[in-house]
């Protein structure tokens, strides 16, 4: 028989600029258009890879990040390293590589020793495991800027450390294609080709290229994605990406606010307000006598400062004075109804005494009072002006 499976991978919604996929919507992008415009089916596995952690978090696939991220991690940080040094090794060392520096390999085979990467991976922290990979491609582009091989080249009694440098920056190339390969395995394949290595595992000790291996002549390994493409599936998929306010769930505390059942039809049927009909209203909740609404500490807050969330889609970190010495921290699933700089300096209304709660972003102190119904859209309360921090809500 089959043994019982220990690990599960699940993740939250997924949506399109903020915005559900839907097709009633019209917010709904087919795979087999994104083959026909995009064509590399793997930039798209980097970017969900990127903002997986192993949670029930919703994922965005924002186009525009989208753009960005391809061409400034995959190209800008990543191939660009090979790209930039291969030519040298095929023009002037006869496609051989030399010895590797010492001390620039270091970092790598530490981070190679440790076993992180694997690590995040397994823990399924797909996000976490890129980011220290692009951590390490940061470290070997700084290393091929300060050497400047471009420079090197040009100079008299320069081929040496130009030999050593170029064949350096290839033994770091292909250590991040090892930690890449879960990610990108027909690019890892392309990279294994012209480097002329054997299939790259996460196994044995770490080596550098051997002086004396002869690599392929390289060839393109990837290009800039051009946001006309993108364009161009948007258009064919007749794509509705208006910023949408409504979320999903990213954890039970901070984002009570995206929690809330959703509306059921009206016995008549009535359809949403943008429809041209009256809104469909949540029930009314389970009758409360003035003992229990007086239990709920409702305090005037001001916004002393909002911030987005590393690696959380939904949220952000409010910083709020309520009048006590020290300010409280609040998540808040806001994020997409919310440009952090915007709420700086406003007046909010806050739940006081909620028990704080410990969360992986850190500890929460309490919640921001926000409405939202049938049509999409998140609203901050906002006392009316006069208020002042720490008066209470009764």
């Amino acid at each position: 028989g089959f043994r019982t499976p220990t690990k599960l991978f699940a993740h939250g919604f997924l949506t399109v600029n903020g915005e559900k996929m839907s097709k009633s919507r019209g917010t709904f992008i087919t795979a087999k258009s994104y083959i026909d415009h995009i064509k590399n089916t793997e930039y798209l596995r980097y970017y969900y890879a990127a903002k997986l952690n192993g949670s029930m978090e919703d994922i965005d696939l924002n186009l525009e990040d989208f753009v960005a991220k391809v061409n400034s991690d995959l190209i800008g940080k990543y191939i660009n390293i090979a790209s930039r040094c291969a030519g040298f090794i095929s023009k002037k060392f006869d496609g051989k590589l030399g010895d590797c520096d010492a001390a620039a390999r270091a970092e790598f085979k530490t981070a190679f020793d440790s076993n992180e990467i694997a690590r995040c991976f397994e823990e399924r922290d797909y996000a976490r495991a890129l980011r220290e990979i692009m951590r390490l491609a940061d470290v070997a582009n700084q290393y091929i800027a300060e050497k400047a091989p471009w420079t090197m080249a040009k100079q008299e009694g320069k081929e040496a450390d130009l030999h050593e440098v170029c064949s350096t920056a290839l033994t770091l190339f292909r250590d991040l294609t090892l930690y890449l390969k879960p990610v990108l395995p027909e690019l890892a394949a392309q990279v294994e080709s012209f480097l002329n290595i054997a299939p790259l595992a996460w196994s044995g000790t770490w080596q550098p290229l051997p002086a004396g291996h002869t690599i392929n002549t390289y060839q393109h390994l990837a290009t800039r994605l051009d946001p006309k493409l993108i364009e161009a599936m948007v258009a064919a998929n007749q794509e509705s990406l208006k910023p949408m306010t409504d979320t999903h769930s990213e954890t039970r505390h901070a984002e009570h606010q995206q929690n809330t059942p959703s509306p059921q039809p009206s016995p008549g049927g009535r359809g949403s307000e943008r429809e041209g009909h009256s809104p469909t209203l949540d029930p009314i909740a389970e009758t409360i006598n003035i003992d229990d609404f007086s239990k709920i500490d409702l305090r005037v807050a001001r916004i002393v400062n909002a911030e987005h969330v590393e690696t959380a889609n939904k949220l952000l970190k409010l910083t709020l004075d309520i009048g006590e010495e020290n300010p409280r921290t609040v998540f808040a699933g806001i994020k997409s109804a919310y440009d952090p700089e915007k709420l700086k300096g406003r007046m909010t209304v806050m739940v006081a005494n909620l028990a704080p709660r410990k969360m992986k972003f850190g500890l929460s102190e309490g919640m921001v009072l926000a409405a939202s119904g049938e049509t999409p859209g998140l609203f901050i309360l906002s006392p009316d002006d006069g208020a002042q921090p720490g008066m209470r809500i009764k």
